[in-house]
């Protein structure tokens, strides 16, 4: 029985709304930083030169979400770029993807956390920068902030544990006051200002292409945009048809991108120039308490607070279930795949990300954001295999047998494995304006070498199973039986693909 219940594979509850998953994605979207640096990117490209940037991003991005709306469809169950890794270049380079993007997942966790106590040193600085303990990499390092992020960690992993519905609809009510918080910050920044359009000039930066303003931007489109991929994390929890994930993900990135795009504004359009708060550190906050007074400013604190816990909800939700998955597939330990009976949650895989982010306050943010930007690889990484797992399950005409036909999305999705490659370039080439501090890339280093220590000693389980019984885990089914499905389904239908389109 002991052996029979080892085989069994753990199945995660469907109970996920359409609304909440949208929530998911654009609550994780949209951090801190559509707060905190809107004055950063002006200063760099100009306010329609990071506005041009971040909405070029977001279309990458959506090209890159139509790949992963196909591998929603096809393979509805948790895992994400793990899974799909596993689909497009087999086990090795799987175990390679979830690793990197795990640990992105569970370090924007931490850096989330730490985005709280940079607003309160900002609201309360003399309540939170009392109790000094030393300094790490420049950064001052303060007992409240330390007590207040682990707080807010073990908060987020105990209302995960509580179930997926719980946390779905958490994600949806903060998501909505998110929004509503941005609109009224742009509606009345907007009312107030004398002559919105000339307060913006100049559009662009003035010592620089106009080319180069708008790649400056677009260059942190990955991580302006990652969490968008948190929704195939949950595909195998939706209560609803995976046909509409596509839709769900595109909504999300758009908003997303007018979130971003009403923020650069109103930190423009409010004052001549950026004139009022210039030289402090947080732009924006200054121009928000100077136009809207600490009335505006707590609006924008409830949207941050807001933003900061959507992120922590969300990944808090990937990074367990992309830890389930992968030990569904014998990657990483069976503690990883425990769930619990009455709401079939991987508690472990919660506090696990729980316990290894709590350390964490105690290292400073500059430290933390050393190893979020060297994880943005690994997010990179996950895109580009998802593309190309789009790109082999799909055909460009009748003469693949088995495959959907449909060659707009294999042309997507070859146009997503290019735009990843260059996001990849754009983080590696040392010259490149978006590249990793000497600190990413030695971490990142590190993290490659511990990666493979680690599956030295896992690789005799992990390559126990046969390619029919990973599958069968990974996947819920074998690919073969994936291929003959919509080879059935194509029988059943011989005049119309199933993309719609008449065949000639």
């Amino acid at each position: 029985m002991e052996q029979e219940s080892e085989n069994v594979r753990r199945k995660l509850n469907k109970t996920l709304k359409p609304s909440w998953v949208f929530a998911i994605a654009l609550g994780s979207s949209v951090g801190w930083g559509a707060f905190i640096l809107p004055g950063d990117w002006i200063r760099d490209s100009g306010p329609l030169g990071a506005v041009i940037g971040l909405g070029i991003g977001a279309l990458i991005m959506m090209i890159i979400a139509s790949s992963y709306g196909v591998m929603i469809k096809k393979f509805p169950v948790s895992g994400g770029g793990f899974t799909y890794a596993f689909v497009a270049a087999g086990k090795i380079w799987a175990f390679i993807c979830g690793w990197f993007l795990s640990l992105g997942y569970i370090s924007i966790v931490a850096l989330n956390a730490s985005a709280l106590t940079l607003l309160l040193k900002f609201l309360a600085p003399g309540f939170m920068k009392q109790g000094f303990l030393y300094t790490v990499a420049g950064w001052d390092v303060y007992l409240p902030e330390v007590i207040i992020a682990s707080v807010i960690i073990l908060l987020f992993a105990l209302i995960n544990t509580t179930g997926t519905s719980v946390s779905g609809q958490i994600q949806f009510y903060f998501s909505v006051l998110l929004v509503a918080g941005v609109v009224l910050l742009g509606v009345f920044t907007y009312g107030v200002a004398d002559q919105p359009f000339t307060n913006l000039q100049p559009f662009f930066k003035g010592n620089q292409s106009i080319l180069t303003s708008i790649l400056v931007i677009l260059a942190i489109a990955p991580w302006a945009y990652v969490g968008f991929d948190n929704v195939p994390q949950a595909a195998e929890e939706f209560n609803f048809s995976p046909r509409k994930a596509t839709m769900l993900i595109v909504a999300s990135l758009f908003t997303s991108f007018l979130i971003y795009a009403i923020m650069i504004g109103l930190t423009g359009w409010t004052f001549p120039s950026m004139s009022v708060g210039s030289g402090d550190l947080w732009i924006t906050g200054e121009v928000v308490r100077s136009a809207l007074g600490m009335g505006g400013l707590a609006v924008m604190a409830v949207a941050i607070v807001m933003g900061i816990f959507t992120g922590l909800n969300g990944f808090f939700m990937s990074s367990s279930r992309l830890l389930f998955s992968m030990a569904r597939a014998r990657a990483l330990p069976n503690f990883f795949r425990k769930i619990t009976k009455e709401k079939q949650t991987p508690v472990w895989g919660i506090w696990f990300v729980a316990f290894i982010t709590l350390p964490t306050p105690w290292f400073g943010r500059q430290a933390l954001t050393w190893i979020v930007d060297m994880s943005s690889t690994g997010v990179s990484v996950a895109y580009f295999f998802t593309c190309l797992a789009a790109y082999k399950v799909l055909a460009w005409g009748r003469e693949k047998m088995g495959r959907e036909i449909a060659p707009m999305k294999k042309f997507l999705a070859l146009l997503g494995m290019i735009a990843s490659g260059a996001f990849l370039a754009l983080l590696l080439v040392p010259t490149s304006p978006a590249s990793l501090s000497t600190p990413s890339y030695i971490l990142l280093l590190l993290w490659g070498v511990v990666g493979i220590a680690f599956y030295m000693i896992i690789q005799k389980r992990y390559n126990s199973l046969s390619q029919e019984e990973t599958e069968y885990y990974v996947l819920g089914k074998s690919i073969e039986s994936e291929v003959m499905e919509i080879a059935d389904d194509s029988d059943e239908d011989d005049e119309i693909p199933i993309d719609g389109t008449a065949r000639p």
